[in-house]
C-alpha cells in the first residue's frame, strides 16, 4: 500500500520548492492534499496540475502568521475530509543581512513567519489531532540553521533555532496523545530562497560537493510523515550533505 493511502495532509509553502516537491511525492503515495500559500494564482496552477495526474488536492490562500487565516484552512481541510492526518509546516522566508544592519522590523518579520507560523499552524493541527483516534503527524521544517550559528542569519538561526527546540516540547507533550512531531532540517538546497550568486560557493563548502535537491527534501518529509518513522518524535532530521559534521 503506498505509504500516505488516503491521509489528509495539509502543506504550507506547498506550491514552491520543498513544499511543491513534497506535494508532488506525497500525492504519489496516495495523500488527499491540502495546499496552502499566499499566492492564490499559483496555489491554483499546481492543483490544477496535480489534478491532471488524477490527485486529489485544493488550494487555500492563507498568511501563516494569521490566526484567523490559519483557523480557516483547517476548517475548511476538515469540512472537505472530515480529518487532517498530516501536516508539514513547511513555509519559510530567509533572511541575511549583517546583524547590526538589521531593523527590528526585518527581524520581526523573519521570526513571525518562520517560528510564530510554525507555532500557530502546529497549535491548530493539535488542536484536531486530539479529537481524532488516530491522532496525526507534524513535519516542521527547521534548517541545519537550528543547530549552527552562521554570520548575517541572527534572525533566522533564532527562528530555526525555535522551530527544533517547540517540535521538541510538542512531541514530549503529545506524545501520549499519539501525536508525533518531528523536524526536517535542510542544508543547502537549490531553490529560489537561494540567489544563483551564493550558490556556487555554498556548493563548495557542502562536503557532497552539491546542493541539496528538493526532490531529496521531500523523501526526507515523506519518512517524517509516515509510518516508517512511527516510533519517532521530537527530533531532528538533518540532512545537509555533512555540512553540520564538518
Amino acid at each position: 500500500m503506498a505509504k500516505l493511502q488516503d491521509k489528509v495532509v495539509v502543506i504550507t509553502g506547498g506550491i514552491s520548492g520543498i513544499g511543491k516537491a513534497s506535494a508532488e511525492l506525497f500525492a504519489s503515495e496516495g495523500a488527499k492534499l491540502v495546499l496552502v500559500d499566499l499566492d492564490e494564482t499559483k496555489g491554483k496552477e499546481v492543483v490544477s496540475e496535480l489534478e491532471d495526474k488524477g490527485h486529489d488536492a485544493i488550494f487555500v490562500q492563507a498568511d501563516v502568521t494569521s490566526e484567523e487565516d490559519a483557523k480557516n484552512v483547517f476548517s475548511k481541510a476538515v469540512e472537505k475530509h472530515g480529518q487532517i492526518d498530516v501536516l508539514f509546516n513547511n513555509a519559510g522566508i530567509g533572511a541575511s543581512k549583517p546583524t547590526h544592519e538589521v531593523s527590528f522590523e526585518e527581524y520581526r518579520k523573519t521570526v513571525n513567519v518562520d517560528l510564530d507560523g510554525v507555532f500557530l499552524f502546529a497549535q491548530n493541527a493539535i488542536k484536531q489531532m486530539r479529537n481524532q483516534p488516530n491522532g496525526g503527524v507534524i513535519v516542521n521544517t527547521a534548517s541545519m540553521y537550528g543547530w549552527i550559528g552562521a554570520p548575517g542569519s541572527a534572525a533566522y538561526n533564532a527562528a530555526k533555532g525555535g522551530v527544533v527546540n517547540l517540535t521538541r516540547s510538542l512531541g514530549v507533550e503529545y506524545a501520549s496523545e499519539n501525536i508525533r512531531v518531528n523536524a526536517l532540517c535542510p542544508g543547502y538546497i537549490d531553490t529560489p530562497i537561494i540567489p544563483e550568486e551564493m550558490k556556487a560557493p555554498l556548493r563548495q563548502a557542502t562536503p557532497m560537493g552539491r546542493l541539496g535537491l528538493s526532490e531529496e527534501m521531500a523523501k526526507a518529509a515523506l519518512f517524517l510523515a509516515s509510518d516508517d518513522s512511527s516510533f519517532m518524535t521530537g527530533q531532528s532530521l538533518i540532512v545537509d550533505g555533512g555540512f553540520t559534521a564538518q
